[in-house]
């Protein structure tokens, strides 16, 4: 039993559970790479959907699970149904795997597992755990301000205030300013069942033991210290992860390095980066007029146009009326482009960017403003956060205007507010380095969650 006991403590196993999604992917290998560093074993135990590249990681243990859903069921505007119908098909398929894993290292003398670490949307995790007697914990990959946003909405709907008018509503949310009520990450058709269902799905009180989220004190303070009251768990902000973890890839799809040396053309601080994230997409019309407002603006961008992220698979027809000549050699467009060597190369000034957390992170910690274009989710709360709040972001409310686009372009890589929007983001890059170094409260509560995993 010593003997056992001493393995346990030396090497103990931890299982991640993803979200089948770029995005969600992303925090939890880095968390996964955070915490292998520290002398854990991992193994990621991922659906067939989606599922990460395992040469990627070679250090992890990959074990795929089938799921019986087709990739016909996804798309960026119907994500809830695929997420609820995710939690019905794989709870019976993951405690069988998982059974197996603790009858085997019982038998094979394996690295026995201290708990399991699986993103919040997965939440059937937590009756699994349960079911096979081990510890569980949250992984929340999006930002404290979104959970506070979300609970706001529970609330909101229960006094009758939400309606089908939230989407254009200028009035702040009671409790939550900046926030305005068009901020909420509701669903694009209001507040459907299925929605409120979900966010009772993710947030409700569960057995796990505590909850990791991919942010920290720099950013959200008063949003942590709010949940932290609310909650009856241990919360642990340890990100931003990315700057945490090792440098590796965990991207899904292929990325274009051509980009990075059209960049060393460039001069410095010149470039706009834009890119929508692995799931948005935009009609004919909104790619023309982002078009003809980076062409019109003259300066030079790097734009990714993603496979799948316009609704014509002639796409490239609508780039070559004058615009390939009226842009020359002033813009480069790639499919994919690997977003923080980017986001970190001298010649780039400015992001347009979904505002997805993962984007906002990687933009914040290499110091670059940008221009939000929110498409749908917590991307409203974190692009209303980037400006006023952090005061780092122009936030495009409209439609697509090719002349709303380029004064938006001209705000933020030539003008004197662009240049303070600047100075900003970088010395809240300079603060956030200091968070997660020794002392820093990212890396304190790091230190504080090791210690919690070590004591199961």
């Amino acid at each position: 039993m010593e003997m056992e006991k001493e393995h346990r403590s030396s090497h103990p196993r931890l299982v991640l559970v993803p979200l089948p999604f770029q995005g969600h992917i992303n925090p939890m290998v880095q968390l996964g790479s955070i915490l292998h560093s520290k002398g854990f074993s991992i193994t990621v135990l991922h659906t067939a959907f989606n599922s990460p590249i395992p040469s990627n990681y070679p250090e992890f243990v990959f074990v795929s699970i089938p799921d019986n859903l087709s990739e016909q069921l996804i798309s960026a505007d119907d994500l809830l149904p695929f997420i609820s119908l995710l939690n019905l098909n794989c709870g019976v398929l993951f405690q069988e795997c998982l059974a197996k894993m603790v009858q085997k290292q019982e038998v094979e003398n394996e690295p026995s597992i201290a708990c399991i670490i699986y993103d919040e949307c997965m939440y059937f995790c937590d009756a699994v755990a349960k079911y096979v007697k081990l510890p569980s914990i949250v992984l929340r990959t999006t930002s404290a301000s979104t959970y506070l946003s979300r609970n706001a909405i529970l609330q909101l709907k229960a006094e009758g205030v939400l309606t089908s008018q939230v989407s254009t509503s200028q009035d702040l949310v009671p409790g939550l300013h900046p926030l305005r009520l068009k901020d909420l990450p509701v669903s694009k058709i209001g507040t459907p069942e299925i929605f409120l269902q979900f966010i009772t799905n993710i947030y409700k009180t569960r057995t796990s033991s505590a909850i990791i989220w991919n942010t920290n004190d720099v950013l959200e303070q008063p949003s942590l210290r709010e949940i932290q009251k609310q909650c009856q768990v241990g919360i642990f902000p340890v990100g931003p992860l990315h700057e945490v973890a090792p440098a590796s890839s965990s991207s899904l799809i292929k990325e274009d390095n051509s980009c990075i040396t059209w960049l060393e053309k460039q001069k410095q601080n010149t470039v706009l980066y834009v890119s929508l994230g692995s799931l948005a997409s935009v009609d004919k019309k909104e790619l023309g007029e982002m078009a003809w407002g980076l062409a019109n603006s003259k300066q030079p961008f790097l734009w990714v146009i993603r496979p799948g992220s316009v609704d014509d698979q002639e796409w490239k027809k609508l780039l070559t009326e004058g615009f390939v000549e009226a842009v020359g050699e002033n813009g480069c467009i790639v499919k994919w482009a690997p977003q923080k060597e980017v986001l970190a190369h001298g010649a780039v000034g400015g992001f347009w960017t979904h505002c997805g957390w993962n984007s906002t992170l990687e933009s914040i910690s290499e110091g670059v403003p940008m221009i939000c274009k929110p498409c749908f989710g917590d991307q409203r709360v974190n692009a209303r956060h980037a400006s006023q709040v952090w005061r780092i972001g122009i936030q495009l409310e409209n439609m697509c205007e090719r002349g709303e686009v380029e004064r938006a372009i001209k705000r933020l890589m030539v003008d004197k507010e662009g240049k303070e929007m600047r100075q900003r983001a970088k010395n809240l890059k300079e603060r956030i380095q200091l968070d997660i170094r020794e002392g820093g409260s990212s890396y304190n509560s790091l230190n504080e969650l090791i210690e919690l995993i070590m004591s199961f």
